[in-house]
């Protein structure tokens, strides 16, 4: 992936130095709906699968319809931009600034104006509009507040645990995240979490995967539009990217974690419906191609 001599975003809030309370544990996952984020994992509710968390119990959490109060202000402290010399801050800033500028084009051709969202740097644990977020949620989107939110650690994960190298996978982590934002801003999270809290759980999980799934096409769509304008794609990026999109998939996550493939629990979607829909993204740079809503067959 060579992004030149592309800008970095001023809207990378580092918050790594911020002690909440250790790593890991629970919190949020990455599902869709109110509360989406990878993204969703990415990446797909691992933590649920990981931890035995129903993931519908996780998505009420994302979207504030968990039991207690809701959570207090996030960060006390003013956010400061990453150290000039932190290489995969640069990368992620660099990636995030593409997003804003590609966003903006799509959304300036529909008539509409693009609000960039924050992406806040965090390790362990963090407090945000969603709840507490954790590290071994992957990275996620939280919709109260419109920020991304990643621990970089994240990516050795990618690399080791899920097979997935290449800084171009790394993009489409990001990619599909700020697709969760596009999504709020467009009023399609909400619908989606309106119909969830009407219908069942095998139907919720159902609209969740579509939910994921147009992120994903979206991401394609930032990748072909971004690569239009500003040449970025290299040889075998997009096959890193599509092998991400295959290692994240809910089939490959259940028997990874030693679990019996059951489609009906999918709330991202299976490994060639991932690929598929990123693959159409990416192939067609068309934000219309992605309705995933209104697909007969995923």
């Amino acid at each position: 992936m060579d992004l030149g001599d592309g800008r970095e975003s001023d809207n990378v809030e580092d918050r790594r130095d911020e002690n909440y309370g250790g790593g890991g544990g629970g919190g949020f996952s990455f599902g869709g709906g109110g509360g989406i984020g990878i993204g969703g994992i990415v990446v797909a509710l691992v933590a649920s699968y990981f931890l035995g968390i129903n993931p519908l119990t996780l998505l009420s959490l994302l979207s504030g319809g968990g039991d207690g109060p809701p959570p207090q202000a996030q960060q006390q402290r003013p956010a400061h931009a990453p150290p000039k010399g932190d290489a995969e801050a640069r990368f992620v800033s660099r990636v995030l600034a593409t997003t804003e500028d590609t966003w903006k084009d799509i959304f300036a051709q529909m008539g509409k104006q693009y609000v960039p969202p924050k992406l806040v740097l965090f390790r362990g644990r963090i407090p945000t509009a969603c709840g507490t977020g954790a590290t071994a949620m992957g990275p996620f989107y939280c919709p109260g507040d419109q920020k991304v939110y990643i621990d970089l650690q994240f990516y050795e994960e990618l690399k080791t645990r899920f097979h997935a190298p290449g800084d171009f996978a790394q993009a489409y982590v990001i990619a599909h995240e700020v697709g969760h934002h596009v999504q709020n801003l467009l009023g399609i999270s909400g619908k989606v979490d309106r119909l969830r809290a009407r219908g069942s759980e095998k139907q919720g999980n159902a609209l969740s995967v579509r939910l994921e799934l147009q992120a994903d096409c979206f991401a394609g769509v930032w990748g072909a539009r971004t690569n239009e304008a500003k040449h970025i794609l290299q040889n075998g990026d997009i096959e890193t990217a599509l092998n991400a999109a295959a290692q994240i998939g809910d089939d490959t996550l259940q028997r990874g974690a030693g679990r019996t493939v059951n489609p009906d629990s999918f709330t991202h979607g299976s490994s060639a419906q991932r690929v598929e829909w990123f693959k159409r993204g990416i192939n067609t740079g068309d934000i219309s191609q992605c309705d995933t809503f209104k697909a007969a067959n995923l």
